[in-house]
């Protein structure tokens, strides 16, 4: 799969391990930055990997930053992006399943490599529910038509 990886400076490190293991695992990864640990605005990249995401450039995108709630807000904000803040496992499924959630996104402060692995794995294996779980993300998209 295609995917496309942002971070700020907080999620530098994590973004680097995680763009190593996708590759492992065969996926198509392109790096939207940052570039560096150096101190840096997080709506660029976060905005780069929704926008990319957004005008369908990639089907899925993965963000980083300290906490993860800036890069959330920032993500949301692309039309037909549902980006989640994911902590766990469980998270991560219910994401895909009943939000279709296409950009996942992680807190470095509570993430390391090793949780990071296990959820990206859960996170790209699970499809999503159709049912209620599909009218909601309908009426999601509705929503950005207004």
């Amino acid at each position: 799969m295609r995917i496309a990886i942002g971070a700020d400076h907080g999620g530098f490190d994590l973004k680097a391990k995680m763009i190593k293991y996708l590759k492992s695992k065969g996926h198509e990864v392109k790096d939207f930055g940052c570039f560096s640990a150096e101190s840096c605005d997080y709506p660029k990249f976060g905005y780069a990997v929704a926008d990319a995401v957004s005008k369908k450039r990639f089907p899925r995108g993965v963000l980083i930053c300290k906490s993860g709630i800036g890069m959330s807000i920032v993500a949301n904000k692309s039309r037909g992006v549902r980006a989640a803040l994911v902590f766990d496992i469980d998270g991560a499924r219910s994401s895909r399943e009943h939000n279709d959630a296409n950009v996942i996104v992680f807190s470095a402060k509570a993430t390391n490599i090793f949780k990071a692995k296990r959820i990206l794995d859960v996170w790209f294996a699970t499809r999503r529910a159709g049912g209620r779980h599909l009218r909601r993300v309908k009426q999601i998209s509705d929503l950005e038509a207004i």
